[in-house]
């Protein structure tokens, strides 16, 4: 497989990092050991899509970045709230 085809498994970077976004969103509601684990993944995916050299939809990108950063932050807050810190 040649380097910046279409078929390059960094096609995939987008979508996996808006899945992992949602679903940290989500799960941040519910299970934070696993939200952390899912916007910590948003996050690197959403960023390496945004610097790989393939073609790839920077919306989904940039919308995995930021539900991934939610996903990641919004448990810490809660922790932060309801406990008075760690």
């Amino acid at each position: 497989m040649a380097t910046g085809t279409a078929e390059s498994p960094a096609t995939l970077y987008a979508p996996v990092s808006l899945g992992l976004g949602v679903v940290a969103v989500v799960l941040s509601f519910f299970l934070a050991v696993f939200a952390l684990l899912a916007g910590a993944l948003a996050v690197t995916f959403g960023v390496l899509g945004l610097v790989s050299r393939v073609p790839v939809n920077r919306t989904q990108c940039y919308i995995g970045l930021a539900a991934g950063a939610v996903g990641v932050l919004l448990p810490l807050f809660f922790l932060f709230a309801y406990t008075g810190g760690l």
